[in-house]
């Protein structure tokens, strides 16, 4: 009899724990579900390589191409293109494992994988003389790309590149990378760690929105998302930074002094490596300026374009 009610003690502690997995359990979103909210006009997708890309491609003018960070999308340059495409040519587009290109099934994920990619995408687009600028790995995607192209790029704008080698790990990318723990991050996805994550790289947390979190959290969890973070997280890290030096066209250096992913000492090796360059370090601003304070940080943009 004591045999009989420890096993029915174990069936019922395996049945409440499937139970609560149905409840914790964080599902991936699909395209019906998501490209109503993230994908309207002006949004579009190009087919590249057994990749689908989604950009967007506005205003007339001058071309700007911007690159997003790690976690994020096209949408973190919202404000910036809303002003800009007012004389500018503003194109953006999703990494892909981020947005609404996601996963690429043959797991290019590579700095130089996305250097290809983006003059890949830019050839299709007949585009060929361009300024650049990126945040954070969209920052080491855009200065990479131009010691390779710099025939095509007329300026560069780096805000909080990433690229040397530092010593701290944002929390995220650690669990992204520990066995077991990363199911945590395929799975179980609650929004409160989207929000934790965002307090992270702002450094005012007043200034994150509520639509700023749902934004994050539906696109972090759209279908296969999650798997290609922790597929990119596993790639072996290749140092790229002899060749910032071979650098030559104007570059602006923007950086936020209480960045916590990248912290701002870097500003100092970029300027080392690119003489030339102009570097603004804004207060009192984190890891995603034209995010957390997009008027200040698209004001020095505009003063370097312009100038």
């Amino acid at each position: 009899m004591l045999k009989n009610q420890k096993t029915r003690l174990i069936i019922y502690g395996l049945l409440g724990v499937l139970l609560l997995g149905k409840y914790l359990v964080s599902p991936d979103k699909t395209a019906e579900e998501l490209y109503p909210k993230y994908a309207a006009s002006p949004s579009k997708f190009m087919e590249l390589d057994g990749r689908k890309i989604h950009y967007r491609d506005e205003g007339e003018g001058e071309v700007i191409v911007l690159i997003h960070g790690t976690g994020a999308s096209l949408h973190t340059w919202q404000a910036w293109a809303e002003k800009l495409r007012e004389n500018y040519r503003v194109i953006r587009l999703d990494l892909p494992a981020y947005g609404l290109t996601g996963a690429d099934p043959q797991k290019r994920y590579t700095s130089k994988d996305y250097v290809d990619l983006i003059d890949s995408f830019l050839t299709q687009l007949n585009v060929k003389k361009f300024h650049i600028g990126g945040n954070s790995l969209g920052g080491l995607v855009a200065w990479l790309y131009t010691t390779y192209h710099q025939e095509k790029v007329e300026k560069l704008l780096l805000l909080d590149p990433s690229g040397f080698p530092f010593d701290t790990t944002p929390m995220v990318i650690k669990l992204a990378k520990t066995p077991v723990l990363n199911l945590f991050i395929r799975y179980f996805t609650p929004k409160a760690f989207i929000e934790k994550n965002l307090k992270e790289v702002y450094y005012d947390e007043e200034r994150i929105s509520q639509e700023t979190v749902d934004r994050y959290y539906d696109l972090t969890l759209f279908e296969n998302n999650r798997q290609a973070f922790i597929d990119r997280s596993y790639i072996e890290r290749e140092d790229y930074t002899n060749r910032i030096k071979t650098i030559k066209v104007p570059t602006l250096i923007l950086w936020g002094a209480e960045d916590a992913w990248i912290p701002v000492s870097d500003a100092a090796k970029f300027k080392a490596a690119l003489p030339q360059a102009v570097v603004k370090i804004m207060p009192a601003t984190g890891h995603v300026p034209m995010e957390e304070r997009p008027e200040e940080s698209l004001a020095i943009a505009l003063d370097f374009l312009d100038n």
